[in-house]
């Protein structure tokens, strides 16, 4: 698999995650809200995959 089809399943995970978390814990958040949710959760899946890279 090549980097950028990683990260588009990476962004449509973050996304769908983020909009679950979010009809779950605060039903009414604003779409601005769960956008950067996903922001965090896509940019904590490239820190985990570093963190574990790591030597």
């Amino acid at each position: 698999m090549t980097r950028f089809q990683i990260f588009i399943i990476r962004a449509i995970l973050g996304i769908a995650m983020a909009v679950a978390l979010t009809h779950f814990f605060y039903p009414n958040a604003n779409k601005l809200y769960v956008a950067g949710i996903g922001i965090i959760l896509v940019g904590l899946s490239y820190f985990s995959e570093y963190l574990r890279h790591k030597k």
